[in-house]
């Protein structure tokens, strides 16, 4: 058997390709933990079989029609909408019902960690990172700021350092400072300030 033979391998690649994109945006949409590339041929599969089977209707019409002889042009991006965007697509649905309250009330959020929660939704904050020592280090979590994501350990960059006040109170900046990155294996929690 010729696994190389044209018909063969556009029918690999019809098959994979758009469950592959799909797996690829949702790791991107949803941080979490990541499997090889060769553990999710099954999955790839699975989603583009979905992704034809949305679009059956459509395809169904495509096909039917002298697009092809009439305007290739079309044809032609017609499915690379169904190869490439579609799947795009289907992810960006998917996280908007998933973020919903209606569905939070039945299935669990899609975001696996506080974490990731907490820092995607990147509002500024001024914050008070306690370290496991006790020490606390206190900055602004800003634009330039910036925190690790699943399935990297956490890691906060806080673009300012600032000096507390005997109270807990952010008395000033630190000055000639380009802020300060903290290790997760350092962190013991995190307080954040409007």
């Amino acid at each position: 058997m010729d696994i190389w033979g044209a018909d063969k391998l556009v029918l690999f690649l019809a098959f994979v390709i758009p469950g592959f994109i799909s797996i690829k945006c949702y790791q991107l949409a949803f941080p979490g933990t990541e499997r090889p590339s060769s553990e999710q041929l099954v999955d790839a599969i699975a989603y583009s079989s979905i992704n034809y089977a949305i679009l059956a209707v459509p395809i169904s019409l495509v096909q039917r029609s002298e697009l092809l002889q009439a305007r290739a042009f079309l044809y032609y991006l017609f499915y690379i909408f169904v190869l490439f965007l579609a799947p795009v697509l289907w992810v960006l649905i998917w996280k908007y019902v998933r973020t919903r309250d209606f569905f939070q009330r039945n299935a669990p959020h899609p975001t696996a960690k506080p974490w990731d929660f907490v820092f995607q939704q990147r509002k500024s904050s001024w914050v008070k990172v306690t370290l496991r020592n006790g020490t606390i280090v206190a900055g602004r979590y800003a634009g330039k700021s910036f925190t690790s994501s699943a399935p990297a350990d956490e890691q906060i960059y806080l673009e300012e350092t600032w000096v507390l006040g005997e109270r807990g109170q952010f008395v000033r900046k630190v000055s000639r400072t380009s802020g300060v990155l903290v290790l997760s294996g350092e962190i013991s929690h995190i307080e954040f300030r409007e």
